[in-house]
């Protein structure tokens, strides 16, 4: 564990962010081309293809806006580790065919892999009106506010087909920037933070045989950083009688990473609109959104869609992810969750 703050270009306030080139990607019309001849080409078909050879660039030529793709997927993971493209052509497009520009894109970056036992790898979120009790409901298919938090791919991709009509604002903060701060202001936590805590397996990660893994929520492997957190399944953990409880220390350093993140000023947030990507990586940056309301019974509810991915430029990893995501080593296909049905 360093023992001095983190020197990256992933460490930025929000203000810092804002005004930077990763986070001000605008499509131009030839590269709006691309994209709207990959949703012509999408005609009632289901516009994620599942079968492997579909997941290839070539499937899915984007001739004038591969070069911008090669330089957002280096941001990601060797710049700010936030990057928004707006511009998207996705007006008059059905959703399957929103959902084709999204897997182009995203297929052009790395290997998408499965959000849930169900195999998919293109996630809708939005409100699904499960009860708190429903074992289907997981926190993006809720109204309700998300803690910071990170996915279980190197990098998340969210896609704005509408905003909602009221709240479900984004915010994103710099986790090394955040590991900097605890560090300067309590360095036992960070002592914390960097040993392995309790998850339990996620209600819908039917796939995995394990009922629960250790992972750190600050690491370092080969000199790379990497922050982990879903406190919702250290919090399962702890509740499990089978499982260790979380010690005063460790649940005083959790509360502090959400404390730190939410400081005035640390963090970006936002609205996505229409037309909206925004990607982030996991390992470099923590994600929230705020709680919405939809106009009842109207098509224009909030929805965005979620495409989590495996990138052939990732970071090393501490061997103890090596239970939960599959692979640790640079460049792996790792993270998402095992499918249990053949799609």
């Amino acid at each position: 564990m360093p023992r001095t703050a983190l020197i990256h270009p992933a460490v930025w306030t929000g203000a810092e962010l804002s005004g930077r080139g990763e986070w001000n990607h605008i499509l131009d019309p030839h590269e709006q081309a691309d994209l709207r001849a990959i949703a012509d080409a999408v005609s009632g078909a289901v516009a994620e293809p599942r079968e492997p050879g579909r997941q290839s660039p070539d499937d899915f030529p984007l001739p004038r806006l591969t070069r911008r793709l090669e330089q957002i997927r280096t941001e990601l993971e060797d710049g700010a580790g936030a990057v928004r493209l707006r511009g998207l052509p996705l007006d008059g497009l059905s959703d399957d065919q929103c959902r084709a520009v999204s897997w182009a894109i995203a297929v052009h970056l790395g290997t998408p892999v499965s959000q849930s036992g169900a195999g998919e790898k293109i996630f809708s979120i939005r409100d699904a009106g499960f009860g708190n009790d429903d074992p289907r409901s997981r926190g993006p298919n809720t109204s309700r506010e998300l803690s910071f938090h990170t996915d279980r791919a190197d990098v998340t991709a969210f896609t704005c087909l509408q905003p909602a009509s009221r709240g479900g604002d984004n915010e994103i903060v710099s986790s090394m920037a955040v590991y900097n701060a605890i560090l300067q202001q309590r360095p036992e936590y960070v002592e914390a933070l960097t040993a392995p805590f309790y998850y339990l397996r996620h209600n819908v990660d039917a796939g995995n045989d394990r009922p629960w893994c250790r992972q750190p929520v600050f690491s370092f492997a080969e000199d790379h950083f990497a922050c982990c957190l879903l406190r919702v399944l250290i919090e399962r953990a702890h509740q499990d009688s089978r499982l260790p409880d979380l010690t005063p220390t460790q649940v005083r350093a959790l509360d502090m990473v959400e404390s730190v993140a939410r400081e005035r000023g640390r963090s970006l947030r936002f609205r996505q609109e229409r037309g909206d990507m925004v990607l982030v990586n996991n390992w470099v940056i923590l994600h929230k959104r705020t709680a919405f309301e939809d106009v009842e019974d109207s098509p224009l509810q909030r929805h965005i869609l979620r495409i989590w991915l495996a990138m052939p430029n990732s970071r090393p990893l501490d061997p103890v992810f090596r239970d939960n995501w599959g692979a640790v080593e640079a460049g792996a296909v790792r993270g998402g969750m095992r499918a249990t049905v053949t799609t």
